[in-house]
């Protein structure tokens, strides 16, 4: 009789019911994926800085790396003196010669507009040299507005000093070769009592103008031409405007120069007086109207053209 192997004993149920119970706690503890979060349309989209609208205006607007004892290596600068010197010179004969004798103003518009194009021509040809600032006025303001570094500045003052002084030399010697029948150097009249504010407001508002139009010309500084007949445009402007008020309101006449170098070679230092504090409070009243004030317009219409492109958005 064969005998039946013996079943093999099965596993107690406890032991099953603890198996069971390690896997499901294996499941339990097991962290669930969480699904990737997607990023609405207002988080994807950049987050832009707000700017402020004057933010770098008293940025430099020059090269870095010019300072004193670079500028000096470039020939570029000499030329740029050179430019300065002549340009001035030019102006100057040009103011002498035509806008103090009342010639511009003696046939009305249209020795305006010869004077307009003799600036046109000026700038053109000087542009490309140095940026033609030709003007004391206009080289302050560039220097304050950063559009300049100050040893350039200094040099260009300099340099269009001597360009005044080397067109009164000019003038003057003509004279001397004409003898009696020439035409007297024009002079700056004297300021009288109750004049000083009147001749002073002029000074500053035409340097103000001129100053303005300038940089607006730099926006065009590609152009020779246009650049050079938006400064013309703005010099004849404020002559036209200082003669009307001066001349016509006031009663006064070449009273306005809107040229510190030109001032100097145009006898407004007083050379007489009673005492010497007379003297001295002449001295400073000339300075004041001629060199102080319309530097000051210079920065002020500099500043205003910034201002004015900052809140306009304008690079």
């Amino acid at each position: 009789m064969a005998t039946k192997k013996p079943k093999a004993s099965a596993k107690p149920a406890s032991k099953a019911k603890t198996t069971k119970s390690k896997a499901a706690a294996k499941t339990v503890m097991k962290p669930v994926s969480e699904a990737p979060k997607t990023k609405t349309v207002e988080e994807t989209k950049p987050v832009k800085e707000k700017k402020s609208c004057l933010k770098g205006f008293f940025a430099k607007k020059y090269e870095e790396k010019e300072g004193i004892l670079t500028v000096f290596k470039t020939p570029k600068f000499y030329g740029a003196l050179i430019g300065e010197i002549i340009g001035t010179m030019l102006m100057m004969l040009l103011l002498f010669t035509f806008f103090l004798t009342g010639i511009a103003f003696s046939q009305g518009a249209a020795n305006i507009a010869v004077y307009a194009i003799a600036v046109i021509a000026i700038y053109v040809a000087v542009h490309a040299f140095s940026g033609a600032c030709l003007n004391p006025i206009v080289t302050v303001g560039m220097m304050a507005s950063r559009r300049m570094s100050v040893i350039r500045g200094v040099m260009y003052i300099i340099a269009e000093i001597v360009g005044a002084w080397l067109g009164w030399l000019i003038f003057k010697a003509f004279q001397s070769v004409a003898g009696e029948s020439a035409m007297e150097l024009p002079s700056i009249a004297a300021v009288g009592e109750g004049q000083f504010w009147v001749t002073a407001m002029i000074e500053l508002m035409g340097a103000i103008i001129i100053a303005f139009f300038y940089a607006r010309a730099l926006r065009y500084k590609r152009s020779a031409f246009t650049f050079a007949a938006i400064v013309a445009g703005g010099l004849s402007f404020a002559c036209l405007i200082a003669f009307i008020v001066s001349y016509v309101f006031a009663g006064l006449s070449n009273n306005f120069i809107f040229n510190p170098a030109a001032a100097l070679m145009l006898q407004i230092f007083p050379t007489a007086g009673e005492n010497f504090g007379e003297v001295l409070g002449g001295i400073c009243q000339a300075l004041s109207i001629y060199a102080l004030l319309p530097m000051i317009g210079g920065v002020v219409g500099f500043y205003l053209s910034d201002f004015a492109g900052k809140l306009s958005g304008e690079e």
